[in-house]
């Protein structure tokens, strides 16, 4: 029995290992070095969007190299690849690279840049690995085609992406997890010599490329923009899901992982070998799109978990469905590292649209229902309901049944609308919805009409009220979030919100115009310390304030006192200034408002600066895990007078804070006292949990000690080690039976 088949088998199990190595190492990387940027760019979804844009720029060099490359013989491709592996190894272990700050304005800029210096050349020498592997191996005649290795390489960086929030983040510190990500390079490094010589032995069995794969017949210009763009809306449809589900629809922790997961097992399924699931996910994609599609134009929460389900659905289905028709459009193997190259070129497309351009043109995430639409356009279609078919309709009838059911359809989502904000519609809605997928069914014989049907649906499931919002002017975006804001004349109240989270509002009557609202109530952990500033530390106290929002707190101050005001976001500061609200403007005219990360700032103060400092800095629903660390709370402290107090605000839906704090305040030797405040008039105030925090517990008392008698608790006990910039994790801190319902 001749030994070539165990052997090919052996090869291909090397093969399937390099892939799979160094497709997690690339997608373990990217969560790391965005964790270690924390403390420098704080938790805004667009952060993210950014990380992933460099991700994806440098991975189109790679793959461009990786093409470059395929011109030599496999001997010399192994001789570069190697020497590059090797040094970029140098650049090891990962760290960041020290760059002044962001100019004001220019972080959209200034994140990529940073990023991609701190980690590119390790990022571009294993990002060419991928392709640069599915060429070696089938150079080998008998090795048989490449392209389950893509998949395979898809399933490792799948891998890779859960064991970064489940594993490495809970278990390891930043330093180790460096050092872990290092070691595993060195094994990719072994992997790849050991296929450079597996080849090598058999150089005299390669297939013939050719000069660039010259001996293959160049694929059109159309075949090629066909390409780009199945790639690039799944890429861009990927991140703005992402910012559409956490700022619109679900600020929950963790929930950026999800699509990015979904994105990379769509490619598992496009490209394995065995094709019934991708056929099958394929012609039930239209269909999900109708139903799912109806939620990209959704804002202020409408649908909670159910709309998050849809949409990972949908991004799901799509990716699935245009990989699908991007591997049946695939070219032989002497044009594979053509075709990544395009591909990758697609995908750095639909991220650039996605993380850079939309968040400077639009308003709100418009990005998201236009590449629905587009995913609509470019997604096979095959009718589940032949009628068009039929031999007995005239082309003429079926152009008029189908306006008659475009009209229908028309007539529906105009009923939704009122129904999706009313929560007594009930089963209404939901029977509305289902004849609109029906509609939908039937209108997958005509492109044009089926992309109408889509767009009908978005409108009715809650985008005619983001429609109004944009065409009001309530809405600004900027690299922080999106934010919206709105008046409600019969209560004379106006409102600020981040996607789905409230971040103050104040009343338009003049007489109430001065009254702190929302989290910041007479029965607020920081009202009551603000008000009991000139007994604790007289009329002159000094008093810092990490988050300005809609600038509430500025009229708790009392006169004689200097206050001082943090924000990150130049556009919160604009609404202050411009007379949107006037909190800032009425009750402390003469503060000063620093415009950068709070952290970073606080750093430069004069030590015992302030005797109240007040940290309200949360962005939605997120947790700014570099301003709760053991660091951040150093730079606090030395900003605090001897007896100063510090007002944490912590507040969330999802994550409970009470243990964080207490391990904090044990470690750093801190009186602790909490107050959870659960005002009766829900209309002007919200509940609230604040955090005092100071070295002397007479301070804490005398706080507690004020009249009307209001409660202050102690923290629980604490539990593990605390948070540091270097080792930090909100997985045992999750309320997960939160996460089951509407927020």
């Amino acid at each position: 029995m001749s030994s070539t088949p165990r052997r090919a088998h052996s090869d291909r199990i090397l093969f399937l290992v390099t892939i799979l190595v160094g497709s997690f190492l690339l997608f373990l990387v990217q969560p790391m070095v965005a964790r270690m940027a924390l403390p420098l760019l704080g938790g805004a979804p667009n952060v993210w969007n950014s990380a992933m844009l460099v991700y994806q720029a440098l991975l189109l060099g790679g793959y461009a190299y990786a093409h470059w490359l395929g011109r030599f013989e496999l001997r010399t491709q192994g001789w570069i690849h190697g020497g590059l592996l090797v040094l970029a190894g140098l650049t090891l272990p990962i760290g960041l690279v020290d760059l002044p700050p962001a100019p004001e304005g220019r972080e959209v800029l200034w994140v990529p840049l940073l990023l991609g210096l701190s980690v590119g050349p390790v990022f571009f020498a294993v990002s060419a690995q991928a392709p640069l592997i599915q060429r070696w191996f089938a150079a080998d005649p008998e090795a048989g085609q490449p392209w389950a290795l893509y998949a395979a390489s898809n399933l490792g960086s799948f891998g890779g992406l859960l064991a970064y929030p489940l594993l490495a983040e809970p278990l390891l510190s930043l330093q180790a997890q460096s050092l872990g990500w290092a070691l595993g390079y060195g094994l990719l490094v072994l992997c790849v010599l050991a296929c450079v010589y597996v080849r090598r032995a058999r150089a005299g069995r390669e297939r013939g490329f050719g000069e660039d794969g010259a001996q293959a017949s160049a694929p059109s210009a159309r075949r090629i923009a066909v390409w780009l763009a199945l790639a690039a809306v799944p890429s861009g449809l990927m991140l703005s899901t992402t910012t559409h589900l956490t700022t619109d629809i679900f600020a929950a922790p963790l929930l950026w992982v999800i699509p990015l997961g979904l994105y990379l097992l769509s490619f598992t399924v496009a490209f394995a070998d065995r094709r019934a699931p991708a056929r099958l996910i394929s012609r039930l994609a239209p269909v999900v799109v109708v139903l799912g599609g109806g939620y990209a134009m959704a804002s202020n929460g409408i649908g909670g978990l159910g709309a998050v389900a849809l949409s990972c659905l949908l991004l799901f289905c799509v990716a699935v469905a245009l990989h699908t028709r991007l591997y049946d459009l695939r070219p032989g193997p002497e044009r594979l590292t053509q075709f990544y190259l395009v591909q990758s070129a697609g995908g750095a497309l639909g991220g650039l649209f996605t993380a850079l351009v939309a968040p400077m043109i639009f308003d709100w995430s418009w990005e998201h229902p236009l590449l629905v639409l587009a995913a609509a356009l470019l997604m096979p279609l095959r009718p589940l309901l032949g009628w068009r078919e039929r031999d007995d309709i005239e082309p003429g009838m079926a152009l008029l049944a189908q306006n008659i059911l475009l009209a229908l359809a028309i007539f529906l989502a105009w009923q939704l609308k009122d129904l999706v904000v009313d929560p007594a519609a009930g089963i209404w809605s939901v029977l509305l919805t289902v004849f609109l997928v029906g509609i939908g069914v039937l209108l997958m014989a005509s492109r044009a009409a089926f992309t109408a049907l889509v767009l009908i649906a978005m409108i009715g499931q809650g985008g005619a009220w983001t429609v109004l919002s944009s065409w009001r002017g309530e809405r600004t975006r900027s690299y922080f979030g999106i934010y919206t804001l709105r008046d409600y004349p019969e209560q004379r109240m106006r409102t600020l919100a981040h996607g789905t989270t409230l971040h103050g509002k104040q009343s338009l009557d003049p007489a109430q115009a001065h009254e702190a609202l929302t989290y910041y109530g007479p029965g607020s952990g920081v009202g009551l310390g603000l008000r009991a500033l000139p007994r604790l530390y007289g009329p002159g106290a000094h008093v810092g304030v990490v988050g300005l929002g809609t600038g509430s707190l500025a009229c708790l101050a009392h006169p004689g006192q200097d206050w001082t005001f943090y924000e990150i976001d130049p556009v919160i500061r604009r609404y202050s200034t411009d007379g949107t609200f006037t909190f800032l403007r009425d009750c402390t005219p003469g503060a000063q408002v620093v415009i950068g990360d709070a952290r970073l700032k606080l750093e430069d103060v004069e030590q015992g600066r302030f005797d109240a400092l007040v940290i309200d800095a949360f962005s939605s629903d997120s947790i700014p895990l570099h301003l709760l660390t053991r660091e951040a709370l150093a730079v606090y402290t030395r900003a605090l007078s001897e007896h100063g107090v510090l007002l944490v605000h912590i507040s969330n839906r999802y994550i409970d804070l009470d243990p964080v704090l207490a391990a904090l305040a044990k470690d750093a030797g801190l009186a602790a006292k909490s107050r959870l405040d659960l005002p009766q008039d829900r209309e002007r105030y919200t509940p609230s949990r604040w955090i005092a925090l100071s070295r002397s517990e007479q301070i804490l008392d005398d706080l507690a000690a004020q009249r009307p008698a209001m409660d202050w608790t102690a923290l629980p006990e604490a539990q593990g080690a605390p948070w540091t910039d270097d080792h930090a994790s909100i997985l045992p801190y999750i309320r997960w039976s939160q996460l089951t319902g509407t927020p």
